[in-house]
């Protein structure tokens, strides 16, 4: 355990942190995996909504420093992707 009035307050902080990037972060894959599952199932206006969810969620989280934007970049282009490929299908 820390001994340091400095170091009790970033352990404090650290933790307030983590809590609100885990929030962030889970909600994210919540949106992400929802929009897998509706650019999988077909449904071309209920990928395309939930595509464009998981997209804004994914911005948030890059605004918020939570994920790295050339993470975020490369997440979107991959849901872009796949909903390209489903409506050049349909």
């Amino acid at each position: 355990m820390a001994n340091h009035k400095s170091a009790l307050k970033r352990i404090r902080s650290s933790k307030r942190k983590q809590e609100r990037n885990r929030v962030v972060r889970s909600r994210t894959r919540t949106y992400l995996k929802k929009a897998r599952q509706t650019l999988e199932s077909g449904d071309l206006a209920q990928a395309r909504e939930a595509t464009m969810a998981a997209i804004r969620e994914l911005d948030k989280a890059a605004t918020k420093g939570i994920l790295h934007r050339n993470n975020v970049a490369r997440r979107k282009s991959r849901l872009m992707k796949k909903l390209a490929k489903l409506e050049t299908a349909q």
